[in-house]
């Protein structure tokens, strides 16, 4: 398989108002991309880009016909609602709580297959609302799983959890990615996290996005409210 995604000399932005300009990127098959920067500087802007919700003011963008998992960065559904941890995977299926139906058997047989991979087969019955803020990430994570992704893109996916918590995303995504070779990018403050996942990272700054190597960051280069994040 060739190259994943490729931008040449590409702009986003919105209303026709740069936030990116003039970025370059091919992803291969495989690689583990972190993707960092101060808040504000269009990392969720460049995620949009890579994912085609939105089009390039300019340049070029080629994506390879694969399927992308996307896990963002808070999610919409309100705790009380009363689904299932299965109902809220099977929403990767076709992308809305309103399409919820009553699940075909290959539907079902895939839930399970991603609640195994995540570590979370025995709780696909209990309520969403009742897990951790970490068992909820995964499951976020299963419901990327149910279109077989060859890419993966998360966005802070350990915002707001537990060192535990932490430590299982980055076991489960370390996993993906060496087991199953699927490539992963991940936008993250968490400084350790991508030191201990990813080789490279995509630092986005000042309007421009700059390929470095994880061992040259530190909680000084960046943002100061990255220092404060990453820290622990």
């Amino acid at each position: 398989m060739g190259v994943l995604l490729r931008l040449e000399n590409a702009s986003f932005g919105y209303g026709g108002q740069r936030v990116l300009s003039g970025v370059d990127l091919a992803l291969e098959p495989g690689e583990f991309l972190g993707i960092v920067g101060p808040n504000g500087a269009g990392k969720t802007t460049l995620f949009r880009g890579l994912l085609g919700l939105i089009a390039p003011l300019s340049g070029r963008v080629e994506r390879a016909h694969v399927a992308i998992g996307y896990v963002p960065q808070r999610e919409g559904l309100d705790a009380l609602f009363p689904i299932s941890v299965e109902e809220v995977v099977h929403m990767g299926a076709y992308g809305r709580l309103a399409g919820l139906r009553r699940l075909i058997a290959e539907e079902r047989a895939l839930v399970r297959n991603s609640l195994e991979r995540v570590g979370l087969a025995d709780l696909g019955r209990l309520p969403f609302a009742s897990l951790s803020g970490g068992q909820r990430q995964r499951v976020l994570i299963a419901r990327a799983l149910m279109v077989r992704p060859r890419m993966l893109l998360l966005d802070e996916p350990t915002s707001g959890v537990d060192r535990a918590a932490r430590q299982a995303i980055q076991s489960l995504l370390g996993e993906l990615h060496a087991r199953e070779e699927m490539t992963i990018l991940l936008v993250s403050h968490d400084l350790s996290l991508l030191q201990a996942s990813a080789r490279e990272v995509l630092l986005v700054s000042e309007g421009r996005v700059v390929r470095r190597r994880t061992g040259e960051l530190t909680p000084e280069s960046l943002d100061p409210s990255f220092t404060s994040l990453g820290a622990g």
